[in-house]
């Protein structure tokens, strides 16, 4: 009897390590799913984790001195949503999206019958220069003159604005490529060459529309030279254009000939600008346009000079990944050099509004 109890004692034992070891594996079974999800949400955030330099694809090694917190291989909604999201290009990103909302602003109050100092607001830093002006110089401007005469004295329509139009325009398209190309440039090696060389576009374009303004304006009553030196300036830029469409000139090792290539479309508005000195050398607007279209062209050699320079991460690698690298520092100087050049081209339309060619 005694054996007996002890044979069932031990089935029922084993019975219960069974139904113990049962449950078990249906436990397991039951939280499998979950824990599946779990290793899948792990993998899925890991995917889109901040990168090494070390870890990026070749094609993505740009800057050797910005060490961390690259994005590799994004989707377009994980691309988009890294706007909110702080990564080395973060920065570059915002700098210009600002600097696009800024313009798309300017572009709005001068299309309406807004209050004069929104359009106006960034002469009016610099408006002593024009009320310091010697009086008698605009006299003797005007009486000399023969070939311009004041719209208060005759009648005659006013001054067109659509150069004006056509900066702000180019302004706008150049800010919000490079805006999107530094977003998107993570999605793929494929689409990261597309937005490289619309990137390129749009520096060209605003090149080129700074030139649209000045060039009008000052030479209002020259035709032929408002058309020699537009299309002198559309022409290079077209061919600025196609040598960097070659996908080989996308390379970080070309950043130098790049950059000298934009410094050089620049450069060509010295030809206009000493011929419209020598011309209009005793204009009463002369100092405060050299002095804002000084600005301009001290801000954009100054950015391209940090930018090929890679100042100053490469005294500092590591430092300045997310804030303060060169390629925001020179995102900065554009939009100050764009802001600089709008204001020229306000004195330009006060000026030239007032002011008709008339018959010599």
């Amino acid at each position: 009897m005694c054996r007996n109890y002890i044979g069932n004692g031990a089935v029922s034992r084993r019975r219960k390590a069974m139904a113990v070891a049962a449950d078990e594996i249906q436990k397991e079974e039951e939280e499998e799913p979950i824990s599946c999800g779990k290793k899948k949400k792990k993998k899925k955030k890991s995917e889109y984790a901040l990168k090494s330099f070390e870890e990026l694809p070749e094609y993505m090694k740009d800057n050797e001195f910005i060490l961390r917190y690259y994005r590799v291989d994004w989707p377009f909604k994980e691309s988009l949503l890294s706007l909110f999201r702080w990564h080395n290009e973060t920065l570059n990103v915002w700098t210009h999206l600002i600097g696009f909302l800024v313009f798309v602003g300017l572009t709005v109050v001068n299309s309406i019958d807004a209050p004069p100092q929104l359009a106006d607001f960034i002469t009016i830093f610099t408006g002593h220069l024009e009320s310091n002006m010697n009086s008698s110089r605009k006299r003797d401007f005007v009486s000399e003159h023969l070939k311009l005469a004041d719209i208060n004295h005759q009648s005659s329509p006013p001054a067109t604005n659509w150069p004006f139009y056509v900066f702000l325009s180019g302004a706008m398209f150049c800010l919000l490529t490079s805006s999107t190309c530094h977003l998107f440039f993570c999605h793929s090696k494929k689409l990261s060459l597309h937005l490289l060389q619309l990137d390129y576009v749009g520096i060209t374009v605003m090149i080129i529309t700074s030139f649209f303004p000045p060039i009008f304006y000052i030479f209002l009553c020259s035709p032929h030279w408002q058309l020699l030196y537009l299309l002198g300036i559309t022409l290079i830029g077209i061919c600025t254009v196609l040598t960097l469409l070659t996908p080989s000139f996308s390379a970080g090792k070309y950043r130098s000939f790049r950059a000298l290539l934009f410094v050089s479309m620049g450069l060509f508005g010295l030809v206009p600008a000493v011929h419209a000195l020598v011309a209009n050398w005793d204009d009463p607007h002369r100092d405060v346009t050299l002095a804002y279209e000084s600005a301009m062209a001290g801000f954009y050699l100054t950015g391209a000079a940090v930018y090929v320079g890679r100042i100053p991460e490469r005294w500092r690698p590591g430092w300045f990944d997310i804030a303060g690298h060169s390629h925001q520092i020179f995102h900065v100087f554009v939009v100050m050099g764009a802001l600089a050049h709008y204001g020229a081209t306000q004195v330009f339309l006060r000026f030239r509004s007032r002011m008709v060619c008339v018959a010599s």
